[in-house]
């Protein structure tokens, strides 16, 4: 019998969080293989200096250290504390503060229309409610924001970590999924190729 991996983007949304030394050891992979994420993010969003930025499901803050080194106010949002105590033991001593707080993308902590950019790196495919975590986006995000979702491309039917990311089809379901919640336009994009091929979209706040 075959099993085919779910169509739905937030399909590890019951994955337990990452907790104890197993969580440290998680954070610690993602310092080490989050930097070109963290590029890749600044590039689709055109960050500027003038942006404000939520890095929602952070983990150890690489991206959101990168944005704010090129100027950016940034507040990284996770619900794990092994990942917030690994992001502010790693921004602890830099020039460019981040803001860090605990919270979910379907609950987040920030005011309404306070941020320009909303991050989600390898992290939607974990959201525990996916229509609750895109009205949050909208909800902080500012006319004309952009919200941008990265994840690795996998294949359909794949399991155990390799299933960690979105297939064509469940991109495209969430690109839809944004329309749907009312952002003007969402796009499909991949970038790379071979096992590093990651898979985006970008959707635009009305």
């Amino acid at each position: 019998m075959t099993t085919t991996q779910p169509t739905a983007p937030n399909h590890h949304a019951g994955y337990p969080g990452f907790a104890g030394a197993a969580g440290f050891l998680a954070a610690a992979s993602m310092v080490a293989g989050g930097a070109g994420d963290a590029r890749l993010a600044e590039r689709l969003s055109d960050l500027a200096a003038n942006d404000a930025v939520a890095d929602i499901g952070c983990g150890p803050g690489t991206a959101a250290r990168r944005a704010a080194r090129l100027g950016a106010t940034v507040v990284g949002v996770d619900p794990a504390p092994v990942m917030l105590r690994a992001a502010r033991l790693l921004t602890r001593r830099s020039a460019h503060p981040v803001r860090y707080a605990a919270g979910r993308a379907e609950a987040l902590p920030l005011p309404d229309s306070s941020v320009s950019v909303a991050w989600s790196i390898a992290s939607a495919h974990h959201w525990a409610d996916l229509d609750a975590g895109l009205h949050e986006a909208r909800r902080v995000l500012t006319p004309g924001g952009r919200l941008v979702a990265i994840e690795r491309l996998t294949r359909p039917g794949a399991t155990g970590l390799a299933s960690h990311g979105w297939t064509p089809e469940q991109a495209s379901v969430f690109a839809d999924r944004c329309l749907a919640h009312g952002f003007t336009q969402a796009t499909v994009n991949r970038h790379g190729r071979g096992r590093r091929t990651k898979v985006s979209v970008i959707a635009t706040a009305p």
